[in-house]
């Protein structure tokens, strides 16, 4: 395991790597050498009404502004390759890809995927090329990661042929996130052939299974609502809530849609998305609160359980993201009573946020790894241009 925080692997060569998170009203940017952080930031409220940002292009001119400013222009001899983050790429896309007109075209076809996120991905790509068509630019998608997924935990039980001609399969989300955090975790049990549940917890919140390196199931669907309780987001839901809230509740698809994506989760059950304000109307007793952290806790165990029996074994449970990263309320309460697994949590370094936070009894190691989704879009990125230049 390296440092806390620090990645483990520089990448494949070395390089400035310049990595992109276009999303729809913000921008933003890391600019790396290997695993050294040289300029970081935001351009918020892009395209917005009123906004000095009209759109993407000022953004990114913006960036290339602010990096020009420390020495570090957007047209620099020095600067590799850019990579983007890119949030689905359907069964189209499993790995990180280098971008071309034809690649742009793939992710086009992608938008009813995700109508959020995948044109504001393309906006930034679109910008990138035209200011630097000379550069090698890579997408690095959100879903590449969990395509070793097996068909029976990717298929849902619905007609098959409903299901491939509109593409309905659970696909994964966080998959730069899992894909970081399960090979520095594996680290923790001497190789990567160890076995190891990642729990990506902030606002919002999902579950891997990972085998050896490979994914081998997930908590977030064909979107990001299923799985966990999160922010504002549901989780899990009995499909007929939906149609019970549209035939009887009177409720139009897009009021369901809001429902369930941004007005449910913790914020649903208490009012409040934010976990540190859950925590502390917990401790100060409240009932909607204790409600809230009860039902974010037990559904975390039973993923946790339910990925132990498909992983056959565990040596890593791994905890990032936001929550995972500083609530140690959250995760001693996820963890409680699966000392028969052989998992255990150890109050004191639990308190701290130690690195590993396990009972020495415990023959499952507990972790705590900050995330790094730039330096793995990063790292992705030299890979694909490495693999270029080798031909």
């Amino acid at each position: 395991m390296s440092e806390r925080g620090a990645p483990s692997d520089p990448g494949e060569e070395p390089g400035r790597v310049l990595v992109l998170n276009s999303g729809s009203s913000s921008l933003k940017y890391r600019l790396l050498s290997g695993a050294e952080r040289l300029a970081s930031g935001t351009v918020e409220r892009v395209g917005e009404p009123g906004s000095p940002v009209a759109g993407h292009r000022a953004a990114l001119e913006a960036v290339a502004a602010r990096l020009a400013a420390d020495g570090l222009g957007l047209d620099s001899p020095e600067l590799t390759a850019i990579g983007h983050r890119v949030v689905h790429g359907g069964t189209a896309f499993t790995r990180p890809t280098l971008i071309t007109d034809e690649v742009v075209r793939g992710i086009e076809k992608l938008v009813p995927l995700a109508p959020l996120h995948n044109p504001a991905n393309l906006a930034g790509i679109e910008v990138a090329r035209r200011l630097r068509p000379d550069l090698p630019q890579v997408a690095v998608f959100d879903t590449a990661f969990h395509a070793t997924i097996p068909p029976a935990a990717s298929t849902y039980a619905i007609d098959r042929e409903v299901a491939a001609r509109l593409g309905v399969r659970r696909y994964g989300f966080h998959g730069t996130s899992h894909a970081y955090v399960s090979r520095e975790a594996a680290l923790l049990a001497g190789g990567p052939g160890a076995n190891v549940i990642v729990l990506h917890l902030g606002n919002g919140a999902s579950a891997s299974a990972v085998s050896a390196g490979r994914c081998v199931d997930t908590s977030m669907g064909m979107t990001p609502l299923e799985g966990l309780v999160m922010g504002t987001r549901s989780g899990d839901l009995d499909p007929a809530v939906v149609l019970y809230l549209a035939r009887t509740g009177g409720m139009s698809l897009d009021e369901i849609d809001t429902l369930l994506n941004r007005r449910s989760g913790m914020l649903g059950l208490c009012g409040d998305n934010d976990m540190r304000a859950v925590t502390e109307r917990l401790a100060e007793g409240d009932p909607d609160a204790e409600l809230a952290v009860s039902v974010y806790c037990h559904r975390l165990r039973k993923y946790v359980g339910a990925y132990y029996a498909v992983l056959g074994t565990v040596d890593v449970i791994a905890f990032t993201g936001g929550v995972g990263e500083n609530s140690a309320l959250v995760r001693e309460r996820a963890l409680a009573g699966l000392g028969a697994l052989g998992i255990a949590v150890d109050p004191v370094r639990n308190a701290r946020g130690d690195t590993l936070i396990s009972a020495d009894d415990g023959a499952v190691k507990v972790a705590v790894i900050p995330t790094d989704e730039e330096f793995e879009i990063a790292r992705q990125t030299l890979s694909v241009v490495s693999r270029t230049n080798r031909g």
